[in-house]
């Protein structure tokens, strides 16, 4: 399907700030050089930028224009890593083992995945992440399918689902909840380890501006993986910027 214009200025412009092609803080050429460089009406450039705004990528000031958005400042900081590449990275073999997989309604109004869903379809994901053929991680997941439609034609055999949406779908927050378990019975079968054993288990919410994508929990052998966040002290943002 083409894409509209309004979306292709979009898209070229999430992709230079997620790449770090624009940094936080620069300015985006105003509307009116945007009209000219795109050939199209002020309305369709603010409605691409509209879209910016509300993924949260770009702030739009009065009368000052629109720049990159800053990141929002936390004390503490875990990326969402792609287990994929983090297998490879020491050296291991990474395969994935896509145990199921089916679409399902939110269920009672309390549940995580009314939140996810705003009432509306889940994909619900179980898989095996494996490190040199061994087990390392069982993971549930839950996708958003307003949020991210394309995931239902996904070959999710040949990507995980964790790596697909990293490159397919930007995020600008999330959520992390790191806690140890003992292995249910379901997950130790597929871990091959016996029930109880502990686990490391971590929960994970990622928004695109307020837009919910996906809740995933993964829960890995106790010694055969680890988190590291990157923290220090907290700068306060400058007003001008």
């Amino acid at each position: 399907m083409k894409q509209s214009l309004h979306e292709r200025i979009r898209s070229d412009f999430e992709t230079r700030i997620l790449s770090g092609v624009m940094a936080p803080g620069e300015r985006l050429p105003i509307e009116h050089d945007l009209v000219e460089q795109y050939g199209c009406s002020r309305m369709t450039v603010n409605k691409a930028l509209s879209a910016l705004a509300t993924a949260g990528l770009i702030d739009r000031r009065k009368r000052a224009g629109s720049f990159v958005a800053r990141p929002k400042v936390h004390s503490m900081v875990l990326d969402v890593p792609d287990l994929l590449a983090t297998v490879r990275a020491r050296g291991q073999e990474y395969s994935y083992k896509l145990l199921k997989r089916r679409m399902v309604a939110p269920k009672s109004p309390s549940h995580k995945d009314v939140v996810l869903g705003v009432g509306g379809p889940l994909l619900e994901l179980q898989g095996l992440h494996l490190a040199n053929s061994m087990p390392l991680a069982f993971e549930d997941r839950l996708v958003s399918v307003d949020s991210v439609p394309d995931i239902v034609s996904a070959n999710l055999n040949a990507d995980p689902p964790g790596t697909w949406l990293l490159q397919h779908i930007p995020w600008t927050e999330a959520e992390t909840r790191i806690s140890a378990v003992g292995a249910q019975a379901n997950e130790s079968a597929h871990l091959e380890v016996s029930v109880g054993t502990p686990c490391l288990q971590v929960e994970r919410r990622t928004w695109r501006g307020t837009t919910p994508i996906t809740y995933v929990r993964q829960v890995f052998l106790g010694d055969a993986y680890d988190l590291i966040a990157r923290f220090g002290p907290n700068v306060t943002a400058d007003p001008a910027g």
